[in-house]
């Protein structure tokens, strides 16, 4: 049993909006400890209540954690998948996640739910989902076949049809949709949203849209592969990306970052017609925001068809949130403060620039630098450089207590560094540091890390990284490549993959390998060369190395005989259960058994018992995680500036 409990979230029972729409239940899903399996319960917002399951409402729950997927079908059915025991085979994927979607009815139980989808042993995950739009009553069938292939099918409903017949007797047959491998798809009424991730040459049309582009079309017309009225809502340019939808009554909402800086862009859809407008901005409020911060919304209810108020959401690295009511209908021109978070430390002093390092390959990197307006440009500032660099995911301005009050009020500097491998310029960004190419995005923090000391902001001794998950995977790297690790004063690697032969073994380690590649065939080559347990081990300390066949071999002389790791702090979580804390154990016993003292002369190791992926299970937890962690900065590289 879990001391902790934290939330995971919730999905709100929507019966189509209208008169009939109650709004009174959700499945309200909680995890013990953090970790990705939870439990989930069905909730009564009427009465504030949990439904008793063997109460006279027979409400649904799951007190088993697993790693579950579930949602209501309607009011008395919901979609689940789980671990179900194995009773069909393997009801999980080699993933972990559900390989088998069931039609569960309120006040029969579990094991009486039938089955009404299934993926493949090898996919990441198979789902099943019902949802109203504006009217129309969609479901859809995915196969998430890797962390960037799906295959999707689709079938239209009526709301009586939903109602009365469950998903095992609808008899109205699901069709594939026609759309490429690794596009996904959304929906805005019956009008069908297509992300693109690669070229797509629209059939039939000789129309060519570009990856990261948004298309939008009729389902109708989509299912039966008519592409002819296709209109490209959004199209990327070098220095443009889509980040992110948002919709309300009548428009959607593109979040786009324009050199990681967000603009908004408001479309209005006229339903008898099928088209969109773009709707112009006189006022100027569709400029780009201020130089590290940012801008959010969405819609102020769970039913986002019913008007077009939004919530606004900004914030920055210095700018507390505030939460403000706008309009799409006038492009958010004018705004009704409604609540703002108080300052959790003090930004008087500081202010955030954006300057751009070039690559090994001559690529241009933007970061942000935190920092005082009056530091001398000595060489004596703390830096502490961090970035993620993986799986299309950007890394945008945001408010942290935690940075401010541990870090920057102590007279430290903070830079976020935007490198390939996440989504700042969209999927290309994405894919140039993807599996073999992995290499572009440690090159990209050695250009950063050396545009930072060649400024004269900070060197060497006063220089550290940090990163987590896949960061963390970074971070062991840089610690153990023969620029990086002497361009590092210090260095905090936080819930990390590092031993890349085995990564896909352990955990959720096989839904990344759409990512880093199969360790399993050819791709272990390079994978080789940015695993840091094995650069760290068998390159750099020569010790003997298994083979192709399981064949210990030889000692070895070392790649890099003057090697000498940075200070260096690992953290972890004995509850996680989505990158295993054995890559962190293992990496920090090579470190001090045998490298010792001459070579990684600084190794501290903290293991957290609860807390999940995330390291931390609640602000407690958090605190002290970030305590022991700028502590370690401050004495390393902050010593006798802190």
């Amino acid at each position: 049993t879990a001391k902790t409990w934290v939330w995971h979230g919730s999905t709100l029972l929507d019966e189509g909006g209208g008169g009939q729409q109650l709004w009174d239940r959700a499945l309200i899903r909680l995890s013990p400890g953090g970790s990705d399996a939870d439990t989930c319960r069905e909730f009564d917002l009427i009465t504030e209540q949990f439904v008793d399951p063997n109460g006279p409402d027979m409400g649904f729950a799951l007190a088993e954690p697993a790693k579950t997927r579930i949602s209501y079908r309607s009011r008395n059915e919901v979609l689940v998948g789980t671990d179900f025991g194995g009773e069909e085979g393997s009801s999980l994927t080699d993933s972990g996640y559900p390989r088998i979607v069931k039609s569960w009815k309120r006040g029969t139980p579990l094991e009486e739910a039938v089955t009404v989808f299934e993926g493949e042993q090898t996919d990441i995950a198979a789902h099943q989902y019902a949802f109203h739009d504006r009217g129309f009553v969609h479901e859809f069938q995915l196969r998430s076949i890797t962390f960037y292939t799906s295959q999707y099918f689709y079938r239209q409903l009526t709301l009586d049809g939903i109602c009365g017949t469950t998903a095992d007797a609808e008899l109205t047959p699901f069709k594939e949709i026609p759309i490429p491998a690794d596009a996904e798809i959304g929906m805005f009424a019956d009008m069908a949203m297509v992300t693109l991730r690669t070229d797509f040459e629209a059939p039939g049309t000789g129309t060519i849209f570009k990856a990261g582009a948004l298309i939008t079309l009729p389902m109708s017309q989509l299912m039966v592969n008519d592409w002819s009225s296709a209109f490209a809502m959004f199209e990327p340019t070098p220095s443009r990306s889509l980040s992110s939808t948002s919709e309300c009554k009548d428009y959607t909402i593109l979040k786009i970052l324009e050199d990681v800086r967000t603009v908004l862009e408001f479309w209005r859809y006229d339903a008898d017609t099928k088209t969109w407008t773009k709707q112009d901005e006189a006022d100027g409020s569709g400029a780009a925001v201020p130089v590290g911060q940012d801008v959010s919304v969405g819609s102020h209810c769970r039913d986002s068809s019913a008007d077009n108020k939004l919530w606004l959401w900004r914030d920055g690295y210095l700018v507390p949130d505030t939460l403000e009511m706008a309009s799409a209908e006038d492009c958010c021109a004018s705004t009704e403060d409604i609540k703002a978070k108080p300052a959790m430390f003090d930004a008087e002093g500081l202010f955030v620039e954006q300057h751009f390092a070039t690559s090994k390959d001559g690529t241009r990197i933007p970061y942000f630098v935190m920092r005082r307006k009056d530091l001398a440009m000595d060489g004596e500032n703390p830096v502490l450089l961090d970035a993620y660099g993986g799986f299309e995911i950007s890394m945008l301005p945001g408010y942290s207590a935690g940075v401010g009050a541990g870090w920057l009020e102590r007279g430290g500097c903070k830079v976020i560094a935007n490198i390939r491998g996440g989504g700042e310029y969209g999927p290309a960004w994405h894919q140039a540091a993807l599996k073999d190419k992995r290499y572009k995005c440690f090159e990209d923090m050695e250009a950063v890390a050396q545009a930072l000391i060649d400024s004269k902001l900070t060197r060497r001794e006063r220089l550290a990284c940090i990163g987590g998950s896949n960061g963390g995977l970074l971070v062991g790297n840089l610690i153990c490549r023969p620029i990086a690790s002497r361009l590092f004063g210090a260095a905090v690697c936080q819930v990390p993959l590092l031993d890349m032969k085995r990564y896909s073994k352990l955990l959720a380690g096989a839904s990344w390998m759409g990512e880093y590649g199969d360790p399993d065939t050819k791709e272990w080559e390079f994978l080789r060369k940015h695993s840091p347990y094995h650069l760290l081990r068998n390159d750099i300390l020569g010790r003997p190395e298994l083979g192709g066949e399981g064949i210990l071999g030889e000692s070895t002389e070392s790649t890099d005989p003057g090697w000498e790791c940075p200070k260096v702090l690992f953290t972890t979580s004995t509850r996680d259960d989505r990158v295993h804390p054995g890559h962190a154990r293992k990496m920090v016993a090579t470190l001090l058994e045998e490298a010792g003292n001459d070579k990684a002369p600084t190794v501290y190791y903290w293991e957290n018992t609860e807390g999940g992926h995330g390291g931390a299970a609640d602000n407690s937890q958090r605190a002290h995680m970030w305590a022991l962690t700028y502590n370690f900065l401050a004495q390393t590289i902050g010593k006798g500036k802190m």
